[in-house]
C-alpha cells in the first residue's frame, strides 16, 4: 500500500516521510488544485527524498482553472517536463482535456512523448470525463503507458465515501492495466476504510500521514 503525500513546499516533506509517506507528489498553489513547482524546491525535495529511497512525482500544470490547454500552454508543459526530468524526479503528474470533456489525445501524446521513461499520473481531471466514457479513457491511457490515474470518483465537494462503489468498479476494471490512485478528502484517519471499501493500493492527500 502506497501513501502519497501531496506537498506544496519542501518544509513538510521531511516530516511526511518520517511519518510514513511512501511517495511524494510535489506541486505549488494547492488553492487552485496545484501547479508546477519551482526548480529550487524540486531539487531540494528530490535530493532529500531519494536519500530516504522515496520517489517524487512532480505536478506539471501551467495554471489553475480548467484542463483545456492551448498550444502555447502545452509547449510550456513540454518544456517543464524536460526541465524537471533533468532534476531527477521519478515521474510527472498532468492531464489535458478538450472542449467535450474528453482526453486531448493529441496534446497528451505530445506530453507523453516528452515524458519518456518517467512514471506518469493522469491528474484528477479524469473525474470531469463523462462516466459513460471513463472506461474507454482508461483503455486509452493504459495503452499509452500512463502509470496511474488520480481520482476522487466524482465531485470533490462530496465525501469520497459517496464514491466507494464507483472507485471499486474502476479498480476491478483496471486490474493489470493501470493503477488507480484515490484522492480528495483522504486522511490518516480514513485511508484504511478507503482501501477496504474500494480495493485501491494507492492513496493520496495532504493529510495522508500524521505529523
Amino acid at each position: 500500500m502506497i501513501k502519497e503525500f501531496c506537498a506544496e513546499n519542501f518544509t513538510d516533506v521531511p516530516k511526511a516521510i518520517a511519518a510514513g509517506a511512501s511517495r511524494i507528489e510535489l506541486c505549488d498553489n494547492l488553492l487552485v488544485g496545484g501547479t508546477t513547482p519551482g526548480i529550487d524546491v524540486i531539487e531540494m525535495t528530490t535530493q532529500y527524498a531519494h536519500e530516504k529511497q522515496i520517489p517524487v512525482m512532480c505536478m506539471i500544470r501551467p495554471r489553475g482553472g480548467n484542463f483545456i490547454y492551448n498550444d502555447l500552454e502545452l509547449k510550456i508543459m513540454e518544456t517543464d517536463i524536460l526541465e524537471v526530468g533533468k532534476h531527477g524526479v521519478d515521474g510527472v503528474v498532468f492531464s489535458a482535456l478538450n472542449e467535450e470533456s474528453w482526453l486531448d489525445e493529441e496534446g497528451l501524446e505530445q506530453l507523453l512523448m516528452v515524458a519518456g521513461g518517467m512514471q506518469v499520473t493522469f491528474h484528477m481531471a479524469f473525474d470531469q470525463i463523462p462516466e459513460d466514457k471513463q472506461l474507454v479513457a482508461i483503455d486509452w491511457l493504459a495503452s499509452h503507458n500512463v502509470t496511474r490515474i488520480l481520482t476522487h470518483g466524482g465531485d470533490l465537494q462530496n465525501p469520497i465515501s459517496d464514491y466507494f462503489a464507483k472507485i471499486k468498479r474502476l479498480v476491478d476494471y483496471t486490474q493489470g492495466k493501470i493503477a488507480i490512485l484515490a484522492g480528495g478528502g483522504i486522511t490518516y484517519q480514513n485511508f484504511s476504510e478507503v482501501i477496504k471499501m474500494t480495493g485501491v493500493k494507492e492513496v493520496h492527500g495532504t493529510k495522508i500521514v500524521k505529523f
